[in-house]
């Protein structure tokens, strides 16, 4: 199974596709430009990484450009390690 979120100011909000230098989100929401991670689940395996977006989000559109900051990807141990 897979799933990606967006972390943004103490929201998560579920991502339904992924590109190079976007998001699409399900459920947009008003925020400003500023930092998120985005948070990647495949069959219990998380990475994370931090992302700058740079228009922020707006209700207006459920597509979100995102710029990743470098150097910052790590997976989780699912079993906790």
């Amino acid at each position: 199974m897979v799933s990606i979120r967006l972390l943004v100011n103490g929201d998560a909000i579920p991502v339904a596709q992924m590109g190079p230098d976007y998001l699409f989100i399900d459920f947009p929401m008003d925020h400003q430009p500023g930092e998120g991670t985005v948070v990647l689940n495949v069959d219990g395996s998380e990475s994370r990484w931090k992302v700058w977006l740079p228009d922020g989000i707006s209700t207006k559109s459920e597509k979100v450009p995102i710029t990743a900051l470098s150097g910052n990807v790590h997976a989780v141990d699912p079993v906790g390690g």
